[in-house]
């Protein structure tokens, strides 16, 4: 229940700028993920082999099981070192309040397609153990299409990218990243990393349109601007 509302312990309470019922139904905007006949699964399939090689990499393994902690606050830690500049409520509370109630409210749009399509994830189908095997039993009741994880790494480098244009190459990059790590763990299929991002992309594009969003992304930019010249938290 507490991944699919979105709900982040370490984070706190977020302050979503629109509801779910207010964010666009990627049922109706996106196709359907693929049938498990066709080009398309053979790719999921193979794409899925490929990541329980990656396993084999200690340094990638545990990138990817660091990427799985469904929590904002390890979200912020981990897109820290791309934005360039430590993310944290105490140190930077105007970029944590912009990234931490853009991410929450971007993240909402999974939850109609996962409910609606109720699609079977790979360590499922194959009977084996994910790498975060913590989440499986949890996982497992949930559907795999899209992917939460890949909506939330995807929304946070949009998000970060706009306070920080600066940094935007780097930012996608590990939002990129984090979303194939999904697939290394074995809790979704290629086609679901593909749809999510998207699918955050859509969100993201309804959060341009809030006047209060707008508002807090300046006073990250400020914020940003003055722990720049203080030379703060800089990595």
């Amino acid at each position: 229940m507490a991944l699919l509302l979105g709900i982040s312990l370490g984070a706190g309470a977020q302050e979503k700028y629109f509801t779910l019922d207010e964010m666009p139904d990627l049922v109706r905007c996106l196709p359907a993920p693929p049938d498990t006949v066709g080009s398309d699964f053979d790719r999921d399939i193979l794409r899925y082999m490929w990541g329980k090689q990656m396993r084999q990499n200690p340094q990638r393994a545990a990138q990817a099981k660091r990427d799985a902690i469904w929590d904002l606050d390890t979200l912020a830690t981990i897109f820290s070192e791309p934005f360039g500049l430590a993310i944290s409520k105490e140190g930077t509370p105007e970029i944590y309040k912009t990234f931490v109630n853009g991410v929450a409210t971007i993240e909402q749009i999974r939850v109609k397609p996962k409910a609606h399509y109720m699609r079977i994830r790979p360590f499922v189908r194959y009977a084996e153990p994910s790498l975060f095997p913590d989440d499986d039993k949890e996982l497992s009741g949930e559907g795999s299409y899209p992917s939460g994880h890949t909506i939330r790494g995807w929304a946070a480098a949009l998000v970060l990218a706009e306070i920080n244009p600066a940094s935007a190459e780097k930012l996608f990059h590990r939002g990129w990243i984090y979303g194939e790590n999904r697939v290394i763990v074995g809790a979704h299929w290629q086609s679901d990393i593909d749809a999510s991002r998207d699918a955050a992309s859509i969100g993201y594009s309804l959060l341009q349109t809030c006047e209060a969003y707008h508002k807090q992304v300046l006073k990250a930019r400020e914020e940003l601007k003055r722990l720049k010249c203080g030379k703060c938290h800089i990595f």
